[in-house]
C-alpha cells in the first residue's frame, strides 16, 4: 500500500471535499459522503486495494479487508484532514441523511445487533441439545439420550444454557435498548428482570391460567393489575425501556447530582415499573399476539407465497437494512409459539448469495482479484455473512444476484408448504441445520440442495449468455463498420 493507492481510493469517492466523516471497522472504511452520487464505482471496483463497497444505514462502506483497512485509514486522515471519529459518532453523522423510516430501522438494528451473538450462541447450542434428545434421528423413536442414558445430564445442563438467553430474553433486549435510547444499561437489565421475576405468571403459561382463570392479581387501589410475566416477548420491554430512558434523562437533568443516587434509579424503575404491568406490558402483549397471529395465520392458510415472498424479498431487504427488523419477529414467534417458519428461509438466502458468488468465480477464469473476492465472499455468506457476496460481487452483476433471489424464493416456498420451523435463530448458512427442529431436517435439506444448486447454475447459464450476447453485438458492430466505414 502507498499514498497514491489512498488517493485514488479519495478521488474515486467524490474527493475529500465529498466526505463528512470516516472512520473503520476490522475490514471496511466506513465514509458518510455528502453526495454518494459523486462516486466513482467503476474506478473503486478496479482499485487494486478494493474487495467491495456498499451503502447502508447512511454510510458508504468500502471493503478493504484486515489490517489494510488500519493504514489506509490513516493515510486518508492525513491525505483529507478529517479527525478520527469513532464509529458511534460516525453512525450519529450518517444519521442526518436518513428518513424516519430508516431512523426506525437503524433503531432497531441498533438495539438488536449487539445482543445477536448471545441468540445465535444460544441457537448453536439448542440445535446440539436438539441432536442429542430429538427421537427417531439415530435410532427408531428413540433418541441419543434414550439409548446412552449417561449422556442425559449432559444434555440437560446444555438446554439450560441454551435457554438462559431466551429465558432472559428482556433483560437482554432492556439492556440494549435503553443505552440505545440514551440511559443507564444497568437499569435496563433490571427492568429486563423485573419483567421475567420468578413471582410473576410465566408467559408461556398465560394461555393455559386463562382458560382456567387462575391468574393471580394486583388490587391496585380498586385497579386489578394481572400478574403476569413477559418472557419471550419483545414489544413490552422495547416500549418500557423507551420510557425508562426518558424518565431518566428528564430526572438527571433536574436534579442535583448529590441527589440523583437517591431520587432518579428509584423513581425512573417505579415509574417505568408500575406503566409496565398497567399499560405498556397488556397494550404491547396484545399488539405483539396479533402480530405474531397474523404471520402465523399466513403461513398455515397460504405458505406458498409466505415462502414465495419472504424467501425472495430477504435479499433485496438487506439492500434496506430492513431485514434487521424481522429479528425481533423472529423472537417474538419464539417466545410466542416456541419456534419460527421465517429464520430458516433466511439461512437459505444467505446460501443461495454464496452459491451465486462461486459461479461468478467460475465465470471470471482471467480475473484474478474477482475470482478471489467470489470466493471468499461466498464461504463467507455460507457461514452466514451475505454482505460482501451481495455487495462486493452479485449486485455488480445483476443476474447473479437475481438467480440468487430466484433460488431462495423457490426454497422458500419447499420449505413453507413442509412446514420447516427453527427452535431459536442461529447461523444463517451451512451450520443451519442445527437450528432445525430435527423433524424438519429432510425438507430444510432439500430447500439446502435448491440454494445451492439453482443459483449456481442460473449464473452460469445466464453469465455465458451475457458474454456470448456482448461477444455477438461486437462482431456485428465490426462487421457494420467494414462495409460501411462511413457510419
Amino acid at each position: 500500500m502507498n499514498r497514491e493507492s489512498v488517493e485514488r481510493i479519495v478521488e474515486a469517492v467524490g474527493g475529500k471535499e465529498n466526505i463528512s466523516a470516516a472512520t473503520h471497522c476490522v475490514t471496511r472504511l466506513r465514509l458518510v459522503l455528502n453526495d454518494e452520487g459523486k462516486v466513482n464505482q467503476r474506478m473503486l471496483d478496479e482499485h487494486e486495494l478494493v474487495k467491495g463497497s456498499f451503502s447502508t444505514n447512511g454510510q458508504f462502506q468500502v471493503v478493504i479487508g484486515q489490517g489494510t483497512v488500519d493504514k489506509v485509514y490513516k493515510e486518508m486522515v492525513t491525505l483529507t484532514g478529517i479527525g478520527e471519529l469513532s464509529k458511534e459518532e460516525v453512525k450519529n453523522e450518517a444519521a442526518k441523511n436518513l428518513n424516519p423510516l430508516q431512523r426506525a430501522i437503524k433503531t432497531l438494528a441498533d438495539i438488536f445487533i449487539p445482543i445477536l451473538p448471545a441468540i445465535v450462541t444460544a441457537g448453536l447450542l439448542m440445535g446440539i441439545n436438539n441432536v442429542l434428545t430429538g427421537a427417531g434421528i439415530f435410532y427408531d423413536d428413540k433418541s441419543i439420550v434414550d439409548v446412552h442414558t449417561q449422556w442425559k445430564d449432559f444434555a440437560s445442563m446444555i438446554n439450560l444454557i441454551a435457554n438462559t438467553a431466551f429465558a432472559f430474553l428482556p433483560a437482554l433486549i432492556g439492556w440494549s435498548a435503553v443505552t440505545r435510547f440514551g440511559g443507564s444499561p444497568l437499569f435496563g437489565i433490571v427492568l429486563g428482570l423485573m419483567l421475567v421475576h420468578p413471582d410473576l405468571l410465566n408467559a408461556w403459561s398465560y394461555g393455559e391460567a386463562l382458560k382456567k382463570g387462575s391468574i393471580d392479581t394486583w388490587n391496585l387501589f380498586g385497579l386489578h393489575v394481572e400478574k403476569v410475566g413477559y418472557q419471550g416477548q419483545v414489544l413490552p420491554v422495547l416500549a418500557a425501556s423507551f420510557v425508562l430512558a426518558k424518565i431518566e434523562l428528564f430526572l438527571r437533568k433536574r436534579i442535583p447530582d448529590g441527589f440523583q443516587l437517591l431520587i432518579v434509579a428509584p423513581v425512573a424503575l417505579l415509574v417505568t415499573g408500575f406503566l409496565a404491568f398497567i399499560v405498556i406490558g397488556p397494550i404491547t402483549f396484545a399488539i405483539g399476539n396479533v402480530i405474531t397471529g397474523a404471520v402465523v395465520w399466513l403461513f398455515k392458510t397460504a405458505p406458498f407465497i409466505g415462502g414465495l415472498v419472504y424467501g425472495g424479498l430477504y435479499a433485496p431487504l438487506v439492500i434496506t437494512g430492513m431485514h434487521h427488523t424481522f429479528l425481533a419477529v423472529d423472537l417474538q414467534l419464539i417466545g410466542s409459539v416456541g419456534s419460527t417458519f421465517l429464520w430458516p428461509m433466511v439461512a437459505l438466502s444467505n446460501i443461495a448469495q454464496g452459491s451465486a458468488a462461486f459461479a461468478i468465480m467460475v465465470l471470471s477464469k482471467d480475473d484474478e482479484k474477482l475470482k478471489g473476492l467470489s470466493l471468499t465472499s461466498g464461504i463467507s455468506a455460507w457461514l452466514g455473512i451475505t454482505e460482501p457476496a451481495m455487495f462486493g460481487v452479485n449486485l455488480r452483476f445483476r443476474f447473479a444476484f437475481i438467480s440468487a433471489v430466484i433460488g431462495s424464493a423457490i426454497a422458500g416456498v419447499v420449505i413453507s408448504v413442509a412446514g420447516v420451523k427453527a427452535a431459536s435463530v442461529g447461523i444463517g448458512g451451512i451450520p443451519a441445520p442445527l437450528s432445525i427442529v430435527p423433524q424438519s431436517w429432510s425438507a430444510f435439506i432439500i430447500g439446502m440442495v435448491i440454494v445451492i444448486v439453482v443459483p449456481f447454475l442460473l449464473t452460469l447459464t445466464l453469465g455465458k449468455l451475457q458474454k456470448k450476447s456482448t461477444v455477438t453485438s461486437t462482431v456485428a458492430a465490426t462487421e457494420s463498420f467494414q462495409h460501411n466505414p462511413k457510419n
